[in-house]
């Protein structure tokens, strides 16, 4: 029986991205020693889309207020890729992390498989 995901984020500045999810996320977190630390994710959902032969995987995390949450990433120096804009299955952020990928974030306005539960 499946009882959870681990999700990986490979970084050219783990460290960065580990003290974001840390210290600006507030993620909570146990540390498998030397400072490598694995995350409390919140709820999570798994959507399919379809895709040319480019196929890729994506995270994003969601909020109910993406706005809010962009402009405090940003005074705390995360560069924002897309500014929020509306889309039409929510508002939708992109970030570049520490170590240099992206992250986006959204608002939904469809319904989620949390609401729906």
């Amino acid at each position: 029986m499946i009882n959870g995901m681990h999700a990986l984020i490979y970084s050219t500045n783990a460290d960065a991205d580990r003290a974001f999810f840390r210290d600006v996320l507030g993620f909570p977190h146990v540390d498998t020693g030397e400072g490598w630390l694995i995350f409390k994710a919140p709820p999570a959902e798994i959507a399919f889309h379809p895709a040319d032969a480019h196929t890729r995987c994506e995270l994003y995390l969601t909020t109910d207020d993406v706005e809010t949450t962009v402009a405090q990433w940003s005074e705390r120096g995360l560069e924002i890729i897309v500014a929020p804009a509306k889309r039409e299955w929510g508002t939708e952020a992109v970030v570049r992390l520490p170590g240099g990928a992206t992250l986006g974030v959204y608002q939904p306005t469809h319904v989620t498989a949390f609401s729906a539960a």
